[in-house]
């Protein structure tokens, strides 16, 4: 018996980085795993990989594509367990440089569509007696960075909007937690191709040099934790995995 044995989970952005990490890990500890991602041939053959996993393709910006998700999820595995709202993307531009369009998008795959997931995330956990909302946010979220102001204000958001959830489903008595995970830089195609934009002086390069780069299996630990009952008695809490970069 797995970790997560029998447990039904949705992953956004599932289909590569800390969300594919995500889905091997907890498909191994014996979870069914739903990946949901824009990019259909990877997702398809991540899924494929996986015993019993399902992909669903989907833009998390877009409200009726969740809904299809969730319904499909529960009409196919017979409920829902566990949500990591992990979909994401980074854009440079300090708050002089990015455009409007550069930060609506930014805030629109990944604070609305944590929006999104939760909405609909709810009432399908509650139906099934409770559950776990794992949101993925950023180091980003609380410290000053000048090179990502879109990305930064997103996951700022999603660290807010997940206690504003806890404490929702604990007024509902919905026993459904929430909880935040806030990564440093980890070692992603997603961060490989944001870095090499980067020129050699800026201070992110000079964080990475200073606390390395973690793996998305890493994270994924910390997924699986709180997506199983070992941490049933946790909720609305900030779990940092940085290697002591916001220590000081």
């Amino acid at each position: 018996m797995g970790r997560v044995a029998g447990k039904v989970v949705i992953i956004t952005g599932g289909a590569s980085g800390l969300g594919a990490a995500d889905a091997r890990l907890l498909s191994g500890e014996g979870a069914r795993v739903v990946l949901t991602d824009v990019d259909r041939e990877r997702g398809e053959a991540l899924a494929a990989e996986l015993e019993g996993a399902l992909f669903i393709e989907h833009d998390v910006r877009d409200e009726a594509a969740w809904q299809h998700v969730i319904a499909t999820t529960v009409e196919r595995l017979g409920g829902l367990d566990v949500l990591v709202n992990n979909a994401g993307l980074v854009k440079f531009g300090s708050v002089e440089e990015t455009t409007l369009e550069e930060y609506r998008l930014l805030n629109s795959v990944m604070s609305e569509g944590t929006f999104l997931g939760c909405k609909y995330a709810v009432p399908a956990m509650a139906q099934s007696g409770g559950g776990s909302i794992i949101n993925i946010s950023s180091v980003a979220a609380l410290k000053g960075v000048g090179a990502i102001v879109a990305y930064t204000a997103a996951k700022g958001a999603i660290r807010a909007m997940t206690r504003s959830v806890a404490v929702h489903c604990q007024e509902r008595k919905y026993n459904i937690r929430c909880n935040v995970v806030l990564p440093g830089a980890h070692d992603t195609p997603m961060t490989r191709a944001a870095l090499a934009e980067l020129p050699s002086e800026e201070e992110g390069l000079n964080q990475i040099q200073q606390h390395g780069q973690g793996r998305p299996e890493d994270v994924a630990r910390l997924v699986l934790f709180l997506a199983s009952e070992e941490s049933c008695h946790i909720t609305g809490s900030e779990l940092v995995i940085d290697n002591g970069e916001t220590m000081r």
